[in-house]
């Protein structure tokens, strides 16, 4: 189907809810509008589901509990893998593990593939418990053969994922597969895609199987920044996630949070400092008596004088780096990149050496490595230096 010009996330869910009820398309539960939408062809759509290679060597499976993705939990069942369903709204936990009794029929796994199943066969996973996720199974709105995806606009799906990656339950490399009606399929604009929105690498429908290839990174953990105080109320997993990663001496400031932390370091911060998004003022690069930046902090110098933000943004996708944020010191012509932990600063680094925008070769360390062999911010072999 054509997307209307101009048009934003919500749009096509508005556009795609519309059609699939216009054409008779969708099904039970009633309306799809606001919903991960059931169609005629699921099961037939879920049935690409067991002969993916990644399905065959996956122990444990995480599948969404929405209605298009219930015969893609029986195959788990029935294939006496380990099945795990997010909770509804993430109300009591992050994951269910669905048990069926011992013996089992397939009538019987087929029951508890259903939504009543999954309430009435399912064990609470503490988070404690060290899950490792082999293949995630999420529902969607929309979807591109690239592997781009619109969720129904609450972003549970992407917090869920988020959450999994900062319990180490999953990584870059693990699968995420979607099942969804060809009419589903469309052509998204990538510059309505955000940071922390989770991509697909395979895509099912009742006529097709889509391998994405998609390189765009997934969520390495979750983006506090973006987590407001009332969410933090209705979802108690999270609360004791960011008490979990405070103490482990990460950046847990929330949405709500930052104006005023702006405001009171905007008079409190003293000449010659930047600040981190969503944290304490940090001294900027080239003031000789700050303190070190955080080793999970990126610099990038030797920027062209012309370059925007987006092309800087773009070139890390590309290179498979993107940062939780990025602080942007574009008249400095550098940029900060945090990330999750010093790991994944590392990882980030090493993906990055040789990384050219126009004509420049882009100087890239460690933030405090930066500071420590050259004070200046500049590079005594850079043409062109960076401030």
């Amino acid at each position: 189907m054509e997307l209307r010009a101009g048009v934003s996330k919500q749009g096509i869910r508005e556009q795609i809810w519309d059609y699939m009820e216009a054409q008779n398309i969708a099904e039970f539960p009633w309306p799809v509008h606001r919903r991960i939408p059931n169609f005629k062809g699921a099961s037939r759509a879920a049935e690409h589901f067991p002969r993916l290679q990644a399905f065959k060597m996956a122990r444990t499976i995480k599948v969404n509990p929405d209605a298009p993705q219930k015969n893609a939990r029986f195959f788990v069942l029935d294939s006496k893998k380990t099945l795990l369903v997010p909770t509804p709204r993430l109300r009591t936990g992050l994951f269910n593990r669905i048990t069926p009794p011992p013996g089992a029929t397939k009538d019987i796994l087929r029951k508890c593939a259903t939504s009543q199943g999954v309430r009435d066969y399912s064990v609470p996973v503490d988070l404690d418990a060290r899950v490792l996720v082999d293949l995630v199974v999420v529902g969607s709105v929309a979807v591109s053969e690239k592997g781009w995806r619109i969720g129904k606009g609450e972003g549970f799906a992407d917090l869920e994922y988020a959450m999994m990656a900062s319990m180490g339950a999953v990584s870059q490399g693990t699968p995420v597969v979607t099942i969804v009606h060809d009419c589903q399929v469309i052509d998204i604009p990538e510059a309505l895609l955000e940071d922390h929105d989770l991509t697909v690498d395979y895509i099912l429908t009742p006529t097709r199987v889509i391998a994405t290839g998609c390189e765009r990174p997934k969520p390495t953990g979750i983006i506090w920044s973006k987590i407001s105080c009332s969410m933090m109320g209705r979802i108690p997993i999270l609360r004791s996630l960011r008490s979990r990663e405070k103490q482990a001496g990460r950046d847990v400031t929330l949405k709500d949070e930052q104006p005023h932390l702006e405001a009171r370091s905007q008079h409190s911060a003293p000449p010659g400092t930047v600040r981190r998004p969503g944290g304490p003022a940090q001294p900027e690069a080239g003031s000789p008596n700050g303190e070190d930046v955080p080793s999970d902090t990126v610099y990038v110098g030797n920027l062209p004088q012309d370059t925007r933000v987006s092309e800087l943004k773009k070139a890390l996708r590309e290179r498979g780096a993107a940062p939780l944020r990025l602080t942007w010191q574009g008249p400095q012509h550098r940029a900060f990149l945090h990330f999750l932990d010093p790991a994944s600063a590392q990882e980030a680094l090493s993906r990055l050496q040789g990384l050219h925008l126009g004509a420049n070769t882009l100087k890239v360390e460690l933030a405090g490595q930066q500071r420590a062999s050259d004070p200046a911010g500049g590079h005594a072999r850079d043409p062109h230096p960076d401030h």
